[in-house]
C-alpha cells in the first residue's frame, strides 16, 4: 500500500507520516527531503520558496518512484505538500488501487482557537528553521487552497480534537 499524505503547511502532515511509520513499519518517504537535497545538491536552480515550480518539478520523480514501489508490492509512505491537484492523472486504475490519500486540512475555526499551539508544534518532528511570518490569516489562505483544490478527494478537515482525527485516519489505515 501507497500512502500519500498532503496540505497545508502545520496541518501535522509529518507527525501522520512519523506515528503511520511506528504503527505499520511503513518507510516513509519526505518530499521536502527530496526537494532539499536536489537544491542542496545544485542539481536545480529551484528555492526553496518556489513552491509552484518544485511541485511541477518534483511530481514526475515522485509519481515514478510510487509506481515504482507499487510494481515492487512495497509499501511505503509520501509525505509533502508538493502532490498537485491532479495527482491522481498520474496513475492508471492498477496503481490507484494500491494507493490511499490523505489531505490534511485545518478550518478556519480550529486556526483562530488553537493558532498558539499549532506554531507551538510545528517543529515537533523536524526541527527546522521556520519562517516567522506566518499568521492566522496566511494560514487560512493555505488551508482553503488544499481544500478548494483537492475538493474531489476525501480532504480530512481539522475543525476540532486534533489528536483523535489523527488517531482515526492512523486506525482506517489498518482496515
Amino acid at each position: 500500500m501507497i500512502i500519500i499524505i498532503t496540505g497545508a503547511s502545520h496541518t501535522g502532515k509529518t507527525i501522520l507520516a512519523q506515528k503511520l511509520l511506528e504503527k505499520y513499519k511503513y518507510p516513509y518517504l519526505s518530499i521536502d527531503h527530496l526537494k532539499m537535497g536536489l537544491i542542496r545538491s545544485g542539481k536545480t536552480t529551484l528555492t526553496p520558496l518556489d513552491d509552484d515550480k518544485l511541485t511541477a518539478y518534483l511530481w514526475p520523480i515522485v509519481s515514478e518512484m510510487i509506481k515504482t514501489a507499487i510494481e515492487n508490492k512495497q509499501n511505503l509512505i509520501v509525505e509533502g505538500c508538493y502532490i498537485p491537484f491532479y495527482w491522481r492523472k498520474s496513475f492508471a486504475d492498477n496503481y490507484l488501487k494500491d494507493i490511499k490519500f490523505i489531505c490534511l486540512a485545518l478550518s478556519d475555526k480550529y486556526i483562530d482557537d488553537n493558532f498558539n499551539i499549532i506554531m507551538e508544534y510545528r517543529s515537533i518532528i523536524e526541527k527546522r528553521i521556520y519562517d516567522n511570518s506566518y499568521s492566522k490569516n496566511s494560514l487560512k489562505l493555505e488551508n482553503k487552497k488544499y481544500i478548494d483544490g483537492f475538493k474531489n478527494e476525501n480532504v480530512t478537515i481539522i475543525n476540532s480534537d486534533y489528536e483523535s482525527k489523527i488517531k482515526q485516519l492512523i486506525d482506517d489505515i489498518g482496515n
